[in-house]
């Protein structure tokens, strides 16, 4: 650790937020290499777009820790979460991403709370566009709906 003089709670909540994040990045990386296999080259994209996004979280994050003083360490990262079809996958993402979106809103109260303004923007700022990529997940699989036959034929074993 730097020198830091920073509140506890919301060093705990930028390790959790870095550890969530780098999960993301693992798991959507992961989908978005089964899908391509899978043949569902755009569904790749999309998941290899979303790659981009929660690195540019990551990279946020490690940002605001040095500059509270503190060495980024991501301490756990969550296991990847897969399915046997894209709508699976989904699923385990829009799961994910609204557990993200709870971290950043309890960050976010924590810091109003406490009466500190960067760091409550800083986990504002996640939390909206958090709250964006459920939006677009959720959009995804009405899309899927729709081409339910289609979609339940692109299946994979492993």
């Amino acid at each position: 650790m730097l020198y830091t003089s920073a509140d506890r709670h919301v060093l705990g909540y930028l390790g959790r937020a870095l550890s969530l994040e780098f999960s993301a990045v693992q798991q959507y990386s992961t989908q978005a290499r089964l899908v391509a296999s899978w043949g569902l080259d755009d569904a790749a994209r999309r998941l290899s777009q979303e790659v981009s996004e929660e690195l540019g979280h990551v990279d946020r994050i490690i940002a605001r820790m040095l500059a509270l003083g503190v060495a980024p360490n991501a301490s756990q990262l969550r296991p990847v979460r897969l399915g046997s079809t894209l709508r699976e996958l989904l699923l385990q993402n829009h799961s994910f991403e609204t557990e993200i979106v709870h971290l950043y809103d309890n960050a976010t109260r924590y810091c109003a709370a406490a009466g500190d303004h960067d760091n409550r923007l800083f986990f504002e700022t996640l939390l909206v566009e958090e709250r964006h990529h459920v939006d677009e997940v959720a959009r995804w699989l009405e899309e899927l709906e729709g081409s339910v036959a289609r979609v339940s034929a692109e299946r994979a074993t492993f």
